[in-house]
């Protein structure tokens, strides 16, 4: 493997400045990274709770606008206010690359490709770390997100779901492609669940308000429990995008109409979700949509709780192995219903499930080893580029107005 030489600097591309799955992943890669001696640099175009924690983590911050891919690019409005920004932003961004003299830029995220673009003409290798793995995208919004991706020297996937779905044969081909599965810091001293169910089953969800993680199925599989005479509560443990407001009243409203109001707690966004997790019996995690990986369910298993998920393929691939993980049909509040129902029919059994899985997923989703491969993954892409391409000044003296040539054809 290809160890990072001290001094190296490698340019995170992040799109804003929150504490969710990839933005966590992103902070604990930037831990490792500078403990193996890299000069890191993280871009954000937005203040917010990640960004303290990364400068603590011993990295530098650059605020700076990037564009960003979303949905409505895929409306002519859209695409044209995003040409816009790419044409305004794009020089603005490679000028930061050159001036950083990064060896290496790693973009978070397949959404902000375009620093892809400004890597290359300032002369450094560039990686893409993939978390997203939504295979129901339209024809065109999986092109737009995708095709990409042939710019980066290399791409880093969080699963092999997220590889599959990117349809990289392409990559594969040219050896490009690596996974290399999150690294997740449990808490200190996991404590067993409670050995009775006395009183509710206590339910937790943690995880963004959105109408594809299914936050309304586990509200309305605690009001079948109801039906059922089964006493149980639910702390919902997140916040909802700029623009989903709309969706936090609705889950408000569903509450007071099922009247769960003394069951169904919204306790909003919280930075550490260790004792909030371990304060629960068993955790949710009722996605509609695509999961790339499992994040939720293994910081559930870290605390040694039982986890009934929703059966996507990175869920299941998250799962494999796991004793404690209970996968039932997708979109489906009754199934969510019987799943919970099951946990606590058979909690002695669980209970100790939980406990054994919280050593396998502490072993197989290491910190440490996610530091030494994400290292390893960004050095051997600048291996890559010194071996193949011009030298530092010439690319970055690239004229701004040159088309990019990709597979022998101008963009």
């Amino acid at each position: 493997m290809v160890s990072a030489a001290r001094c190296r600097t490698v340019l995170i591309a992040n799109p804003s400045a929150d504490l969710y799955g990839s933005d966590r992943m992103m902070l604990e890669g930037v831990r490792g990274l500078v403990e193996l001696g890299w000069h890191v640099v993280v871009t954000s175009s937005d203040d917010g709770p990640l960004i303290p924690l990364l400068r603590a983590a011993g990295a530098e911050v650059v605020f700076l606008e990037a564009p960003v891919i979303r949905k409505s690019a895929l409306r002519p409005g859209g695409l044209v206010r995003l040409v816009r920004e790419i044409a305004v932003q794009t020089p603005r961004m490679r000028r930061l690359v050159a001036d950083l003299e990064a060896d290496v830029v790693m973009v978070n995220t397949v959404t902000i490709p375009f620093w892809l673009r400004a890597a290359r003409r300032a002369g450094a290798a560039s990686v893409v770390h993939v978390h997203e793995a939504e295979s129901t995208l339209s024809a065109p919004a999986r092109a737009l997100l995708t095709r990409p991706l042939r710019w980066a020297s290399g791409v880093v996937f969080n699963s092999q779901t997220s590889r599959r779905v990117s349809g990289s044969a392409w990559l594969e081909r040219r050896d490009r492609a690596r996974v290399v599965l999150n690294g997740i810091a449990g808490p200190d001293r996991p404590s067993p669940a409670r050995i009775h169910l006395d009183g509710p089953l206590r339910v937790v969800y943690v995880g963004r308000l959105s109408p594809r993680k299914g936050v309304d199925l586990a509200i309305d599989a605690i009001d079948r429990l109801r039906s059922a005479g089964i006493d149980a509560e639910l702390d919902i443990v997140g916040d909802v995008f700029r623009g989903y407001e709309w969706y936090e009243r609705q889950l408000r409203e569903q509450i007071s109409r099922l009247a769960l109001e003394d069951r169904v707690r919204i306790v909003g966004f919280q930075r550490m979700v260790w004792d909030i997790v371990s304060a629960a019996d068993v955790a949710v995690v009722p996605s509609r949509g695509d999961e790339s990986f499992g994040n939720v369910l293994i910081e559930a298993l870290l605390c040694a709780r039982p986890v009934v998920a929703a059966d996507h393929s990175g869920l299941r691939e998250a799962s494999g192995g796991l004793e404690a993980a209970v996968l039932v049909p997708t979109d489906s509040a009754d199934d969510l219903a019987r799943g919970l129902i099951g946990v606590r029919d058979d909690w002695a059994a669980m209970r100790d499930r939980a406990w054994r899985d919280a050593e396998t997923v502490r072993r197989r989703h290491s910190p440490d080893a996610y530091h030494r491969a994400l290292s390893d993954a960004l050095a051997e892409r600048i291996g890559d580029l010194g071996a193949r391409a011009p030298g530092r000044t010439a690319a970055s003296t690239m004229s701004e107005s040159e088309p990019l040539v990709l597979e022998g054809r101008r963009r």
